[in-house]
């Protein structure tokens, strides 16, 4: 088992295709006129990518979940002075395509070595952000201990697992 760190945020799908980034939500709305800055970020990434992952805000040392939610009432200009105010990121943890290719039937640790290479590769920047993973449980244990800064806990994943979609909570 592999454990990552659950955020306090907004999850999100993001794919570039022939030069196109869309950012949908997991109920399918699109995000990307709201998060103007993740669109922009879209120029580091290679065509024929996809990831699961979530949208966050950091202020000072902790994540604030009532900045994503107001990002989320704007659009146009409001948006982009909400962008450069409480700038969000994309916390990937999950790589779904990876040359135009569907991965979901890969192995978790096939799926993660693909991310972070691709984080590495491409020496992705801001808005990006991988999503640490560890195997070790003392690690896990010390994540735990971060309530305070925003995180809401731990997901495990098999290592040798295909790709499922958690299920939405709302």
């Amino acid at each position: 088992m592999a454990g990552e760190p659950k955020w306090d945020g907004y999850r999100a799908l993001m794919s570039v295709d022939s030069g196109r980034m869309t950012l949908r939500s997991r109920r399918g709305a699109d995000m990307r006129h709201v998060f103007p800055e993740i669109g922009a970020g879209g120029a580091q990434l290679n065509d024929g990518m996809a990831f699961d992952g979530e949208l966050i805000v950091w202020e000072e040392d902790r994540l604030v979940f009532e900045r994503l939610q107001h990002r989320m009432q704007r659009r146009g200009a409001g948006a982009a002075r909400a962008a450069g105010e409480w700038p969000a990121h994309f916390v990937a943890f999950d790589l779904l395509r990876l040359n135009g290719n569907d991965i979901t039937s890969w192995p978790y640790q096939r799926r993660r070595a693909a991310l972070e290479s691709v984080f590495s590769a491409g020496r992705l920047t801001a808005p990006w952000t991988l999503c640490p993973s560890t195997t070790d449980q003392e690690v896990v244990n010390e994540w735990l201990t971060w309530g305070s800064v925003g995180m809401e806990g731990v997901v495990y994943k098999r290592l040798t697992e295909p790709y499922r979609q958690e299920p939405d909570p709302g």
